[in-house]
């Protein structure tokens, strides 16, 4: 699993080395400064919301965590896949949003005093390929309050991006690929397992692990990720 070591380390930037497009740190903090400068007024906490790994996996320090909904975008396996969870000889998909729909998922209510480091590793682990594009959304929490909040939403301009992310496209590419990560299917079972502990569910998540050929490792070790949001402030 992804830790913070990895990232302030360097580590996890240096396992992108060998795949064109990798962004600079340069790169990586002016995009997160764009984002800041765009944070909608008169906005006081930041919150990020989380649909893929960041539901299981923040590694962020938060004041609150809350189910939420996003109105307008649907999870997508719509990005190309060579380094961490596959290879070039058996690329897989990463996820990521795309235009229409909407997208169940838990919203993280950044601490102010560590607001700048938390969204520098946050960037640093999304922004690694540019393969996104950070955008502020409104996003309806379980207690029916709205607030916006940063959104890694698919950058169609990507040399990642693929137009087609179907399920009979995208399930068989899943099933196959692994890479130094490990496989791509234990990330696809990783979010079905944790939006059914948050008793959320997604169609699409639902229909691609409904082709996953039978004899695919099914069994993962899944941490307690109703816990994360426990241990708040």
């Amino acid at each position: 699993m992804l830790t913070k070591d990895a990232i302030d380390s360097g580590s996890y930037l240096q396992h992108f080395e060998s795949i064109a497009g990798l962004w600079t740190l340069e790169q990586i903090d002016a995009s997160l400064r764009h984002t800041l400068r765009a944070k909608p007024s008169p906005v006081e906490h930041v919150w990020i919301f989380a649909y893929g790994s960041l539901m299981w996996n923040p590694m962020i320090e938060f004041e609150a965590c809350r189910v939420a909904t996003l109105a307008g975008w649907q999870r997508s396996f719509c990005l190309n896949m060579t380094i961490g969870r596959a290879t070039s000889a058996e690329p897989g998909r990463m996820l990521a949003l795309c235009p229409e729909g909407t997208t169940h998922g838990l919203a993280f209510q950044l601490q102010t005093a560590t607001l700048n480091e938390e969204l520098r590793r946050v960037w640093i682990r999304e922004m690694a390929l540019g393969s996104y594009r950070p955008i502020w959304a409104p996003v309806q929490l379980e207690n029916g309050a709205a607030t916006p909040a940063i959104v890694f939403v698919a950058d169609e301009s990507s040399a990642q991006f693929r137009t087609d992310a179907t399920v009979d496209t995208v399930a068989p590419l899943i099933g196959s690929a692994s890479g130094k990560f490990g496989t791509n299917t234990e990330y696809l079972f990783k979010l079905h397992a944790t939006l059914t502990t948050w008793r959320l569910t997604d169609a699409y998540i639902e229909s691609i692990v409904a082709a996953m050929p039978d004899d695919v490792q099914r069994t993962i070790e899944m941490p307690a990720s109703r816990l994360v949001c426990l241990n708040e402030k």
